[in-house]
């Protein structure tokens, strides 16, 4: 075989290995959520992240609804919208392979957004994150008045919502059909009750810090919930809540390697 040859057999190769957008064929893409009150700041938690997967995974990072500046500006189901949206672009980069995965709220809409979508390749759940059910009877006069509002056509009216972020307690105003979504006991941003209900055959690796305030019921709590896979995982790192997504950095990449 001629040098040229030779030279035009490698490059034909190469985008087979690698994809004409630089991905592997079999190459995996990664949605990365922050945590409530959050954003995808380089220096951020899911920033940190985002920068050691890049390079090796296909990876969109981006504020979301629920971030400082947004504050809560969308419905669930609209954040699934947009998690579409971003799965559609990870496949035009050539991604096969889909995980979605967040940190503390993110990982809760992570789970949530699994039931609702069969066919992901992972779920990653970095210290997870957003108990409402803990607030029901505090919130249970509010949800009550946004699900009326709901009924008569009127979910973009506000009511005042009692939250918790790690420990510290948030009032909110959000429109009704917010509330009921992200805060209702008994909706699909409890992960407890999303757990069960994510699409059989679905790879889900559950990340924590052994000083996260969920890690002692976190397991037995939700996770146990998730319907078996032999490649879904429950790893325990060093650390607490926000230093999860860098602890955990190497466990989740070996993790996204085997999918």
């Amino acid at each position: 075989m001629t040098g040229r040859l030779v030279f035009f057999a490698l490059v034909a190769v190469g985008l087979m290995i690698v994809g004409i957008n630089g991905v592997a064929a079999d190459g995996v893409g990664v949605v990365l959520m922050h945590g409530k009150d959050g954003s995808a700041k380089s220096g951020s938690p899911t920033g940190k992240l985002a920068s050691k997967l890049e390079g090796e995974f296909e990876v969109k990072a981006t504020d979301m609804p629920w971030s400082r500046s947004n504050g809560f500006d969308k419905t669930l189901e609209e954040c699934f919208a947009k998690i579409d949206n971003y799965v559609e672009g990870l496949r035009d980069d050539g991604a096969t392979k889909i995980v979605v995965g967040g940190h503390s709220l993110g990982a809760a809409v992570a789970l949530a957004y699994a039931t609702r979508r069969p066919g992901l390749a992972g779920v990653l759940l970095m210290a997870p994150g957003h108990r409402p059910d803990l607030l029901a009877s505090e919130n249970e006069a509010a949800l009550s008045k946004a699900k009326a509002l709901i009924g008569k056509g009127d979910g973009n009216d506000e009511v005042r919502i009692f939250d918790v972020n790690q420990g510290r307690k948030i009032t909110r105003s959000l429109e009704a059909d917010v509330a009921v979504g992200f805060f209702d006991p008994g909706g699909l941003a409890v992960m407890q009750n999303a757990a069960p209900k994510v699409s059989p055959g679905t790879p889900v690796l559950w990340i924590i810090g052994e000083k996260d305030r969920l890690h002692p019921k976190g397991r037995s709590l939700i996770y146990d919930k998730i319907p078996d896979n032999p490649k879904s995982a429950y790893v325990v790192v060093p650390g607490g809540h926000r230093a999860t997504p860098t602890k955990g950095a190497k466990k989740i990449k070996e993790w996204l390697d085997s999918l």
